[in-house]
């Protein structure tokens, strides 16, 4: 399937410029991530009103992460065929579906499969999202700098301001557990209906070639490079998880703080400072960019390790920004890695690899910790998570530089 600038387009009374198209596809990925992630200053009101422990908070976030990597392998690659316009929608009907369960059905297993379904949503999104923004982007004459900026603002802004967007909503709505998903669900269609007027970025064929799910490719010339990164990815999205799974139980356990405000604010200054550092950092070569992404990672990582030991909140949240601009550089910085080492024909499958590897980071770690936080104080649990998660981005960015 050939991707292209100026493809066939739909009737001329439904197609909208591709510059409109472009900020419309922009909203709707922003819109989307952060429905998935406004869910994360709620859990403590769930967990408190059905009294189920941090283990099943995990599991429930985790199943987002899982909805994600399986969505990737099955159908991160089908908008090359079906459209991007067609998925997108698709993607868009799956989270109003998530919202509609969220509201319908709250208990635990309710939880889980709505989690599962917006993860399912995100994965066949992200891909198609930010081809199709890069494609109408080319068509209405944006530059490659401002086409990377919107994306990257899509992405994790999007992520970083629903934590935010739920805290405030938590702590001010005197129906927490239903205003967001209503909010969300009313987004969602208005949004759908404008991306049926987008112009579509690729050229359907009569002849399709017949199914596959998206490979995973690992160059063989070059497969210490691609763990390295791979492993970086990983450690990037432990540390991601780590704050969107359990900032409260953090704030909590650590702070005594029972603040919805704060859990959603904890994982907004993550992923805010680590689309800001890729922006401010987007001209510089890989190794000054993984140099840069080890000091601040490390800074920040120490950071939260003392306020855990000295319980300082003002240092928790500082740190968590200085880390999540070092994991956000570093994440980059992995793609770029693989990006350059990859076959040309088969680099989409090499980043597919990186971006599940990722995913992983996001699923398995913080279901090791929140197991811990039943054996041991919160204060020894987050030190030897964020010790770990500094030793694994300092040798896997090491490695990095080193190929």
């Amino acid at each position: 399937m050939t991707t292209i600038n100026a493809p066939a387009q739909p009737p001329a009374a439904r197609r909208l410029p591709h510059g409109a198209g472009f900020w419309i596809i922009a909203l709707a990925f922003s819109t989307e991530l952060a429905f998935c992630a406004v869910p994360t200053p709620l859990y403590a009101i769930y967990q408190q009103r059905d009294g189920f422990p941090t283990i099943v908070l995990t599991v429930i976030f985790a199943a987002y992460a899982v909805g994600v990597m399986l969505s990737l392998y099955l159908a991160g690659h089908v908008s090359d065929r079906l459209g991007r316009r067609r998925v997108i929608l698709g993607s868009l009907l799956i989270n109003l579906l998530a919202a509609i369960l969220f509201l319908t059905w709250s208990d635990v297993t309710g939880l889980i499969v709505a989690r599962f379904s917006s993860g399912l949503g995100i994965g066949i999104l992200t891909a198609t999202a930010t081809a199709h923004l890069s494609e109408l982007g080319t068509a209405a004459g944006h530059t490659k700098s401002r086409v990377a900026l919107v994306s990257t603002f899509a992405n994790l802004g999007g992520i970083g301001l629903g934590p935010l967007i739920g805290g405030l909503i938590a702590t001010w709505s005197t129906r927490p557990l239903i205003t967001p998903y209503v909010a969300f669900a009313i987004l969602l269609v208005v949004e759908g209906i404008l991306v049926a007027f987008v112009p579509e970025t690729v050229e359907r064929r009569e002849e399709r070639p017949a199914y596959r799910p998206q490979r995973v490719a690992v160059p063989a010339a070059a497969s210490g490079a691609f763990w390295a990164a791979g492993a970086a990815a990983f450690g990037a999205f432990t540390v991601f998880g780590t704050f969107m799974g359990l900032s409260s139980t953090f704030l909590v356990g650590l702070l005594g703080l029972h603040s919805y405000l704060l859990a959603g604010l904890a994982p907004f200054v993550v992923f805010m400072a680590a689309a800001l550092a890729q922006i401010v950092t987007v001209r510089l070569g890989i190794r000054p960019q993984i140099g840069y992404a080890i000091a601040l990672a490390a800074l920040g990582l120490v950071s939260i390790g003392v306020a855990a030991v000295v319980a300082s909140l003002p240092l928790f949240l500082i740190g968590g920004g200085v880390a999540g601009a070092g994991i956000g550089i570093l994440f980059r910085a992995a793609l770029g890695a693989v990006a350059a080492v990859a076959d040309a024909g088969r680099r989409g499958e090499a980043l597919a690899g990186i971006f599940l590897t990722a995913y992983a980071g996001m699923t398995i770690p913080p279901l090791l910790t929140a197991a811990a936080l039943r054996v041991w104080p919160t204060a020894v649990v987050l030190v030897s998570l964020v010790t770990l998660a500094a030793v694994l981005v300092a040798v896997s960015g090491s490695r990095m530089l080193r190929r």
